[in-house]
């Protein structure tokens, strides 16, 4: 896995740290956030969408990232369709 580094919350503490990548071999954006609580986690699994199944798959999560960290998102996919073979 080749990992770009994007950037780091900024108001990040000792004990937390919600991070941006991209993973240019892959073509996707990685994020480390925090994990969600049961209710949202259990909101999220019983949304009923269209092309999407109810529930959250195993091999899937939920992140909560700030919204203080938009412009680094912004960056994240803004490097990612500029990656090589990428789009």
């Amino acid at each position: 896995m080749s990992l770009q580094f994007i950037g780091i919350d900024p108001q990040t503490g000792d004990d937390e740290s919600p991070t941006a990548w991209i993973d240019r071999e892959n073509g996707e954006l990685v994020f480390q956030g925090w994990k969600p609580g049961p209710e949202l986690e259990a909101e999220c699994a019983a949304l009923e969408l269209s092309g999407h199944a109810v529930g959250i798959p195993e091999t899937e999560a939920e992140v909560r990232i700030p919204a203080r960290m938009v412009d680094m998102i912004r960056e994240a996919c803004d490097a990612l369709e500029r990656a090589d073979g990428v789009r």
